[in-house]
């Protein structure tokens, strides 16, 4: 039985004390958030029935600090929408230094869509940088909820083009401008990094050292 129905029953069958209805309340909530979240691309309003496939498709997964979601060498068998929390994707050299890929924080998709769409082993880590609740969907049954709902198709291609033109801007940063430069157009674009992530890893997602980072954020903090 799909969790979400599951602890409908629950709560109706075995009483309401307080612990049941802070559960029932807290795990709504996470659906509620995805729930609003795949509305802003619907230009129609998504009905009772699909909202009710949507949560049938997803789990909950709360996951603890440095918990990972993903490691090198396996195949990414989920997408994670992040509810509450923060994650990151990383390779690791041979010297153990961690290299970021990408950040994502709530209402951001973690994953490796390389991993997942051709189910071949992934060479990233992603783990969660903080407590981090997440719903998770495996692609195939995210391709049949896109498939049969009009308003998550409309979502998966804005995603797409989304996704692909930021993509392009790290490219172009990384090849274009220098480093202080990626720095404030990071803190211009996504501010929430720079107060969730420490400096290491800002720097690392930067693609410079800590020292130099230290340094711009100093120049930025006198002007």
């Amino acid at each position: 039985m799909p969790l979400f129905p599951f602890v409908i029953y629950f709560k109706f069958h075995l009483g309401w004390d307080n612990k049941k209805i802070i559960f029932v309340d807290a795990f709504s909530v996470m659906y509620e958030s995805l729930i609003k979240y795949f509305c802003r691309y619907a230009t129609l309003p998504l009905t009772e029935s699909e909202i009710a496939s949507i949560e049938c498709a997803f789990i909950l997964k709360k996951f603890r600090r440095r918990q990972y979601l993903l490691q090198e060498g396996e195949v990414c068998k989920y997408n994670a929408f992040i509810v509450q929390g923060a994650m990151r994707q990383y390779t690791v050299d041979d010297k153990g230094e961690e290299h970021i890929i990408r950040l994502f924080i709530e209402n951001w998709w973690a994953n490796d869509r390389e991993s997942l769409n051709k189910q071949t082993p992934s060479i990233y880590f992603i783990d969660a940088w903080e407590e981090t609740q997440a719903l998770l969907v495996t692609k195939n049954a995210l391709t049949d909820l896109i498939d049969n709902i009009p308003a998550l198709s409309e979502w998966v291609r804005t995603l797409d083009i989304n996704f692909a033109i930021a993509s392009q801007r790290r490219l172009n940063a990384a090849i274009s401008l220098s480093a202080e430069e990626r720095y404030h157009d990071l803190e211009k674009t996504y501010p929430e990094f720079l107060q969730r992530f420490p400096q290491h890893t800002i720097a690392s997602y930067l693609g410079i050292n800590r020292e130099t980072l230290s340094r711009i954020r100093s120049r930025s903090v006198k002007k």
